[in-house]
């Protein structure tokens, strides 16, 4: 009997570990340290990297690439929010389909990387081609489980503050056009007088005030709405978001949420744009789940302009013309004329005011004895010559009957011509203004213009000639009889 009843033992023992290993060795394959992340580590990586990725935003990315932000973040927040109960599970071993919204997430952050590490057009767009995905896999992500999903907010971009108290003061006419140099923009001490030969009346240039002049002007609220799923729960907290040092629940209406943020909440700076990121908090069945959203605040001042005229003057042009010698000779009491016309060289014109005649030397002799006095010749401009030339007469002419005489004249006359060349005519730096369009005369005698443009002391354009439409937050146009440019900062004009 010992033998059976150890025999049963045994299998008993076997049997037993059977199922434990059935039941508690996939748990432990699925939760056990290995040579990958877990869950909870790959959201850690995706948060850090977005975070750092935000800090090194500047101007251009702030604005070009605030969309692929606004959807990696989402994306991440979403990605958390669906594994929270999974953050010490083996990430290699979630379902491929969730490691599909994770690769998303992942491809999304390295092209914001390369975006930043090679500013430009092309890398903005591969950047928002690699959002595209990201947002096709948050669209995924909230048709499944019972987990909040934050879709999209709005605004984008929060608008400038009202109480910054600009001052307007009209421009002095400087007395001679400045010199052709090129314009560098933001080396100044600030934006400078009005243009080159503005006549009285022109547009007032918009200076800013100092910070002790406060504005009455009340900033509006920043309304923001968030649209999602499961957003919040019957009987449950309300959303709040955080704003700043500002804090309020939410108005809640289906599958909606609506702040209204005092403007002041969000952080601002004087000359340049600046990420802030709203923290919404949703609690559901005892978890707490929070969202990132990343606005972009528009500055204070909205930048400065230059233009730069390239305009046909002429240039009257002088120089002094001698004619050739003129020699009159006559015999013994014989009275000799010669009569000589000049036309000016080509391309140039004589002056009626500035020419002369000049006697060079007058000869007389009798008897073979030289004496000057016996000639009473001249040297006389003549009025019969075709219009635009100088005719002179030189006269020889004996004082007595027997004298001999020689007369040798000549004129001088100053020659003129128009020379046409080109100028610069420059505007000098000039301050944008949220409120007031700034109007540049165009010189009715300009061959083309270029226009340099610096938008939130980071975002530089330059345009020649033509008027262009991708300049965000600004419209630069030409008033209806194309004498002036008008450029005039709109905070609503997003790109």
């Amino acid at each position: 009997m010992k033998p059976l009843r150890w025999i049963v033992g045994a299998a008993l023992v076997v049997g037993a570990l059977v199922v434990a290993s059935a039941i508690g060795l996939p748990y432990l394959r699925d939760t056990a340290p290995g040579g990958g992340p877990t869950v909870g580590e790959k959201l850690g990586t995706l948060r850090a990297e977005r975070a750092a990725l935000q800090a090194r935003a500047d101007g251009e990315a702030r604005i070009g690439l605030l969309e692929s932000f606004r959807v990696a973040s989402l994306l991440t927040d979403a990605l958390a929010a669906r594994g929270e109960a999974d953050r010490e599970r083996a990430f290699d071993r979630l379902p491929a389909d969730r490691r599909q919204a994770y690769a998303a997430a992942d491809a999304l952050n390295g092209a914001l990387k390369d975006a930043l590490g090679r500013p430009g057009a092309g890398a903005r767009q591969l950047a928002a081609a690699a959002a595209r995905p990201a947002g096709e896999a948050l669209e995924r992500l909230a048709g499944t489980g019972d987990f909040p999903v934050v879709l999209q907010f709005t605004p984008r971009f929060v608008p400038p503050r009202r109480a910054t108290g600009e001052l307007t003061l009209a421009p002095r006419t400087p007395a001679a056009r400045p010199s052709a140099v090129a314009v560098p923009l933001g080396t100044g001490g600030g934006p400078s007088g009005a243009p080159a030969g503005a006549a009285a009346g022109a547009p007032t240039v918009p200076r800013y005030a100092p910070a002790f002049a406060t504005a009455s002007d009340d900033d509006p609220i920043v309304p923001i709405e968030i649209v999602g799923l499961r957003l919040t729960q019957d009987g449950g907290t309300p959303p709040t978001l955080t704003v700043g040092s500002w804090r309020g629940e939410a108005v809640v209406t289906p599958e909606r949420l609506r702040f209204a943020v005092p403007r002041a909440a969000f952080a601002t700076e004087a000359a340049r744009t600046v990420f802030v990121t709203a923290s919404l908090a949703l609690r559901r069945e005892g978890r707490t789940a929070t969202f990132d959203l990343v606005f972009t605040v528009l500055p204070d001042r909205p930048g400065s302009f230059a233009l730069d005229q390239k305009v046909r003057v002429t240039v009257p042009e002088s120089r002094t013309l001698v004619s050739p010698e003129i020699l009159a000779r006559g015999g013994p009491g014989q009275t000799r004329t010669v009569h000589r016309c000049f036309d000016p060289p080509a391309e140039w014109r004589f002056d009626p005011e500035k020419r002369r005649v000049v006697v060079v030397e007058k000869l007389a002799s009798q008897d073979d004895i030289p004496d000057q006095t016996l000639n009473a010749g001249t040297v006389e401009f003549a009025a019969d010559g075709a219009p635009g030339q100088i005719c002179v007469v030189v006269t020889a002419k004996p004082a007595t009957k027997t004298a001999k005489t020689a007369t040798i004249g000549r004129f001088e006359a100053t020659l003129l011509r128009d020379r046409t060349e080109e100028q610069t005519v420059q505007s000098g730096v000039r301050a944008l203004d949220w409120r007031e369009a700034a109007r540049v005369p165009l010189d009715p005698a300009g061959v083309t213009w270029k226009l340099y443009v610096r938008l939130f002391d980071e975002i530089d354009r330059e345009y020649d000639g033509k008027l262009a439409a991708d300049v965000p937050f600004l419209h630069v146009t030409a008033d209806a009889e194309g004498n002036a440019l008008v450029l005039q900062a709109d905070p609503s004009f997003e790109p």
